[in-house]
């Protein structure tokens, strides 16, 4: 590799660190409100909120990876372009297929951080996420230990404590149970206090009231009690017997038992075949979006006005390929047999851009054929 090559590589490397940093922060805030106001609202602490934000970032460096590359190769082709440093190359004798190393490096190692994403980041951070929300699920405090405030724990199900004591004695419960269509039935108590046996988890209300409504016969009967015991525990343990992300699966898993993950968690061959070709995918395409974002602004050459129609080509290109990718995924989906399909944005996006790199190798056919238009009209 040239020093011209290191030194435009460089500056590919810079951008993209920034645009990245970008992007992710605009997408994380938008994240982390809803996050925050998910979390915290059930009682969780800031540091679960941190947390859970900290292994949500894969995923959002996943989704913007591929975009920052682009914004790399765009703006840095952009500048070299306007400072006159590509025409000094070129004139030099550099080939548009020469000035296009440093942008093929730029996407071979964008595709190696999208590939360290896909297959190893991304499945570890989505199981553990996957793990801690199962823990939350399951944390009775979490769910119901909030003082003031009416919480929906379950479908039908309304919780109210006033206060709460230091020694985690619950002061003026309420619960409304409304699961049951042909009866309504609310608990008040004094006091009350949360007990663990074993897998099980009881409410024991003390001097309290029950009022039951028959919903069918319109009939209302109460009960006083000097103390009551209410099992909970299908409040908390609801998610139990989820099955697994499928992202979450590794790719080693995916690759060698794709039968025995249809078995244990209901996804289709065609779901296990797109989740792990657009693992390989999602880093190839990075090549081609930064070979689209040179060689597009590579047609324009240098002009005073900019390559902004060149630019947008580019994005509009971008676009297409995103379309593309959701356009083959359905026929994927249906049956794993179409699972090259998967590529095909690669491979549409590469010939895109070896096309404008063959078209940018030729400027002077292109200026012929501008300049015999005009005339070919004079002499009419």
């Amino acid at each position: 590799m040239s020093r011209y090559d290191r030194y435009v590589l460089s500056q590919y490397l810079v951008l993209f660190g920034f645009f990245s940093l970008i992007l992710v922060a605009v997408f994380w805030i938008n994240r982390a409100v809803v996050l925050f106001d998910k979390l915290i609202g059930d009682g969780q602490s800031a540091m679960v909120f941190f947390e859970f934000t900290a292994l949500t970032l894969p995923n959002l460096i996943r989704m913007v990876l591929p975009m920052a590359a682009f914004a790399a190769s765009v703006y840095v082709t952009n500048r070299l372009n306007s400072e006159s440093e590509l025409t000094v190359m070129q004139a030099t004798g550099s080939s548009p297929w020469q000035l296009a190393r440093p942008a093929l490096a730029f996407g071979l190692i964008t595709a190696a951080m999208m590939s360290i994403l896909t297959h190893v980041l991304l499945p570890a951070s989505t199981k553990q996420l996957e793990l801690r929300e199962a823990e939350i699920a399951r944390n009775v405090t979490a769910r119901l230990l909030t003082e003031g405030s009416f919480l929906h724990p379950a479908g039908g199900v309304t919780f109210y404590i006033r206060q709460i004591d230091p020694d985690g004695r619950l002061n003026d419960v309420f619960l409304s149970d409304q699961r049951d269509p042909k009866q309504s039935v609310i608990y008040t108590g004094a006091e009350a206090f949360l007990v663990r046996d074993g897998e099980r988890s009881n409410l024991i209300m003390v001097d309290g009231m029950a009022q039951r409504l028959d919903t069918v016969t319109q009939t209302l009967s109460t009960t006083v009690f000097a103390d009551f015991s209410f099992d909970i525990s299908s409040l908390i343990n609801k998610n139990d017997t989820r099955t697994r992300n499928i992202r979450s699966i590794p790719t080693l898993e995916l690759m060698r038992s794709p039968d025995a993950i249809t078995e244990t968690d209901g996804y289709t061959s065609g779901q296990l075949a797109e989740e792990l070709h657009l693992r390989f995918a999602r880093a190839l395409v990075c090549v081609a979006v930064t070979l689209i974002g040179f060689s597009t602004l590579l047609l324009g050459g240098f002009s005073r006005f900019g390559v902004w129609r060149q630019a947008l080509l580019a994005f509009v290109l971008l676009v297409f390929l995103e379309v593309l990718r959701g356009i083959v995924s359905d026929p994927v989906l249906e049956n794993a047999d179409f699972w090259p399909l998967t590529y095909l944005p690669t491979v549409v996006g590469v010939i895109i851009a070896t096309l404008f790199l063959w078209l940018a190798s030729r400027p002077k056919k292109r200026r012929a054929k501008a300049n015999t238009a005009p005339t070919a009209e004079v002499a009419t």
